[in-house]
């Protein structure tokens, strides 16, 4: 990778990290609607560009995002859903535990119209897994980073799993393949921008 795009990928995770501002959606029908952050510690929003390059391996491996329901455990800025929505998904329910998080994100959805195919809900998102029905096929887990609670959150997210869906996960450190193969998961993508490594996993179902 050049130096140059380090250093644009490490100014965009700084920017993200600041306290509040505003995030973009990044292609779709939605391209450029802009996502209110709120000023809040540990909102930290994906940023644009490592957004930009999953919603380029999620179609490729899924076979594109039209008709697709999709979860999003921690929406914070609502930008993984709202992304997900904006590129045709049938079903989108973005969960966060933050009143004001989840009022902004369904300003939005009104907004845009989108309230057919997106769902908000302020609950914690365990319990809403565990009293669901629903199955999804990409689950999104980004927790803030200081709760560490991605193991825990891919445990209760593969309950919910349709066969052959994928798992979304965000984390500041490095996980071990061998951490991924005990869940019964394998990597099909990865990256690392800055200091946040991502992964895209796929369920070993039996």
């Amino acid at each position: 990778m050049k130096k140059t795009a380090r250093k644009n990928s490490s100014a965009s995770l700084a920017t993200a990290r600041r306290a509040g501002g505003i995030v973009r959606i990044v292609g779709g029908d939605y391209k450029r609607t802009p996502l209110k952050v709120e000023d809040f510690a540990g909102l930290r929003p994906t940023p644009e560009r490592v957004r930009e390059t999953v919603f380029d391996w999620i179609p490729h491996l899924l076979g594109g995002c039209a008709g697709r329901s999709f979860c999003d455990m921690f929406a914070g800025s609502g930008a993984l859903g709202l992304e997900a929505a904006s590129r045709g998904a049938e079903k989108v329910v973005s969960i966060d535990t933050n009143r004001a998080c989840t009022k902004a994100i369904a300003g939005v959805v009104q907004k845009l119209g989108a309230a057919s195919c997106v769902k908000v809900v302020c609950i914690d998102a365990f319990q809403y897994l565990e009293r669901t029905d629903e199955v999804f096929d990409v689950i999104f887990i980004d927790p803030p980073f200081a709760t560490h609670l991605q193991q825990q959150a891919m445990k209760a997210a593969l309950r919910r799993l349709r066969e052959g869906g994928l798992l979304y996960v965000e984390s500041d450190k490095a996980i071990a393949e061998a951490d991924f193969q005990a869940l019964g998961l394998s990597v099909s993508r990865q990256g690392k921008a800055g200091q946040v490594h991502f992964f895209v996993l796929k369920a070993d179902f039996p």
